[in-house]
């Protein structure tokens, strides 16, 4: 082997912002040695894309006065009603009951500066959830990663009406209309002030990501008098399936826990397909992998997609795609189905952003 005056340098990884840096001017054996060293920490598996189907534009502040943690799974103690819920949901935010909680990063900058690390790190791309100008801002930092969506809901600041919609639309600054929240406001899918939404959305072919299932644990008490548990059920959906059914839709936190509706829903509308967000790193990992395994085993695990709900705690990216990762009854298939495959068929991204995505 000769000798070459290029510069090699190796980078041996140890973690988030620990690299060890390694520079030697010879191509000899001593080289090839610092090559093999670092290949196996740069795993084929860490670069092969994922769709994150639900993520957020948030400020800082957003969920409360940061920095809060946001312990995986997540822990509340019961509560005792002689407190006020708030103070109780809050202080496990403050003082985490857990080994190793994620904490929420103070700034603005820092939240859009640590997601998109972890998402370059992870290879990932994602629906983008917010208000059109924060979304823009971020798009605007990493536009390759995000996807334009929309945070909707009926009544106050998050409802639009239809000519703003179809104008961002048109604008290539609307491509998924998500999360749409009403269930926080106590508005089923099939409530007639979303008819329009619905009709539109079809229309167009843009496809929506909505709210059904878990939220914040104890949602009422936070300030959301009409959320209702009953409206966890995915068959609250049926109606407008029915009166839509060229519509592109999937069930952000599928719905959870109620598994046997859900698989009901999945079975008779098989265009249906259910978003993961949040439940995928903060419920208990048996009580997570239960649900997940009765999707899958029922046959709907090409319509499972991943997604974190990051809001403002940007590594639980990477501590949901764990989850998926480690799951013992997934094959490498299902895997790969749920943390890419199956958002890019829903989303219809060309041959040339799929190989774009696994270029990255």
């Amino acid at each position: 082997m000769t000798q070459s005056s290029v510069l090699l340098r190796c980078y041996i990884y140890t973690g988030p912002s620990t690299d060890v840096q390694i520079d030697t001017m010879e191509m000899t054996m001593r080289s090839l040695a610092c090559l093999l060293l670092v290949l196996p920490a740069i795993t084929l598996a860490d670069r092969l894309p994922v769709i994150d189907v639900h993520l957020h534009a948030f400020a800082a502040d957003q969920q409360g006065p940061p920095p809060l943690a946001m312990c995986t799974p997540i822990v509340l103690p019961a509560w005792d009603p002689a407190e006020p819920f708030a103070a109780a949901f809050m202080r496990a935010f403050k003082e985490p009951n857990c080994e190793d909680p994620v904490w929420s990063p103070t700034t603005d900058e820092e939240l859009l500066a640590r997601t998109i690390e972890v998402m370059e790190r992870r290879n990932v791309v994602g629906v983008l959830s917010g208000t059109p100008e924060r979304v823009a801002e971020w798009r605007e930092a990493a536009s390759n990663r995000f996807l334009p969506g929309l945070g909707f809901e009926i009544g106050g600041s998050r409802e639009y009406s239809l000519e703003t919609l179809e104008q961002l639309h048109g604008d290539g600054r609307l491509a998924v209309l998500a999360e749409v929240t009403n269930q926080y406001v106590g508005i089923e899918p099939d409530d007639e002030r979303m008819e329009p939404y619905w009709a539109l959305a079809e229309r167009l072919d843009i496809p929506v990501g909505i709210h059904i299932g878990t939220g914040p644990p104890g949602a009422i008490y936070l300030g959301s008098q009409n959320y209702r548990a009953r409206m966890h059920s995915p068959l609250t959906l049926e109606d407008v399936l029915v009166r839509h059914p060229k519509l592109r839709v999937y069930i952000m936190h599928a719905g959870y826990p109620m598994l046997e509706d859900l698989l009901a829903l999945m079975y008779a509308h098989p265009q249906v397909h259910v978003g993961i967000g949040v439940i995928v790193h903060t419920q208990p990992r048996p009580a997570f992998y239960r649900f997940l395994q009765g999707i899958t085993d029922a046959g709907y695990g090409n319509r499972v997609m991943f997604g974190s709900d990051q809001m403002v705690w940007p590594e639980t990216i990477e501590r949901g795609i764990a989850v998926i990762e480690e799951a013992p009854f997934l094959s490498e298939q299902q895997k790969r189905d749920i943390l890419y495959d199956n958002a890019a068929r829903f989303f219809r991204f060309s041959e040339e952003d799929i190989a774009r995505h696994h270029g990255m």
